[in-house]
């Protein structure tokens, strides 16, 4: 029987419903805990609270103590576990995904109802994750993420729904895998990973979502914090106000790094447009354009990224 490690790090997963005020808030215990001998029918299985935390307080530092904690025991187990607060969880995934080296299951969970409310996803879910863990077909597929019968590649998935139970999905590509009653199918594979190990997270990147009448006062702001990168999540194809271009050329100045995505869910940004705040002249000024993903998982690219390099065309390269 394949040895599994579940790693918890709080969120609705670990919480429950006060039926009298109807608040989720954290439990004394992990109410998950005593299910343990019905998913030992799966694996053998091992605990770890990392963290009690909901995932709007989990930072950079605590993912890469958590990928520090994966890369300790992983020769120890098959596969691992994390159960996570789903506000966040598409980053610490994407996290993990870049910076962890093993080719073992590592799959990250949650649930969108605690539980001991009707119609909880939590067992469920942590079920169908374990499944997923112990079976072959997921090794090398880098970290993945299960959540209501469907195998997500983290670099893809995002968070669509503020509360209905199938609010993972990757709107590009769709779901790699599926889970049946009988069986874990997966229908396509991930190609190539971007593997970046790190030992410290120390840089500030910053993260705006451009709008309609967006002028220079936000970026000013930033400019005035210094950070060591910015993303801005632009319009459509990769376009900006006009009104934004010479306080980002003043940043680019100051070899602060740049990452253009777009605030669509679909579609990747390109140099098209060659009027004031166009595509094509942000790309010429030096702004990096970032081919598919988020505006958080740029970010969370770019901390990685950062950490190895200021070169801008290293940083061009990696984004590419």
């Amino acid at each position: 029987m394949k040895k599994v490690l579940i790693i918890h790090t709080g969120g609705t997963i670990s919480m429950l419903e006060n039926k009298e005020t109807g608040e989720v808030n954290a439990a004394d215990s992990h109410p998950l805990t005593k299910t343990i001998d019905q998913l030992k029918t799966f694996a053998d299985i091992e605990e770890l609270i990392m963290f009690d935390l909901p995932s709007p307080q989990i930072t950079p530092n605590h993912m890469l103590k958590l990928a520090n904690k994966v890369n300790e025991i992983i020769d120890g187990f098959d596969g691992v576990i994390v159960t996570h607060g789903t506000d966040t969880l598409e980053e610490t995934a994407y996290f993990l995904d870049l910076v962890l080296t093993t080719d073992k299951p590592v799959v990250v969970t949650g649930a969108m109802r605690s539980s001991n409310e009707i119609g909880s996803d939590a067992l469920y879910n942590l079920i169908s994750s374990l499944r997923v863990a112990v079976d072959d077909e997921a090794k090398n597929k880098g970290v993945l993420v299960v959540m209501n019968d469907e195998i997500h590649a983290a670099e893809n998935v995002t968070k669509t729904s503020t509360s209905n139970v199938a609010t993972f999905q990757s709107p590009q590509f769709g779901p790699i895998g599926v889970i049946t009653k009988d069986s874990i199918i997966f229908h396509r594979t991930v190609i190539t990973r971007h593997k970046q190990p790190i030992e410290t997270i120390s840089k500030n990147v910053f993260l705006l979502k451009a709008f309609a009448g967006m002028d220079e006062q936000l970026l000013h702001a930033v400019s005035a914090a210094n950070p060591d990168g910015l993303v801005i999540e632009g319009l459509g194809q990769g376009n900006l106000p006009k009104t934004t271009v010479e306080p980002i050329r003043n940043l680019l100045r100051k070899k602060i790094p740049v990452i253009l995505v777009s605030r669509c869910f679909n579609g990747v940004v390109q140099p098209t447009y060659g009027y004031d705040g166009g595509g094509r002249q942000l790309k010429e000024m030096g702004v990096i354009f970032a081919q598919g993903l988020s505006g958080p998982k740029a970010r969370i690219r770019l901390l990685i990224s950062l950490e190895h390099t200021k070169d801008l065309s290293e940083l061009v390269r990696l984004f590419s």
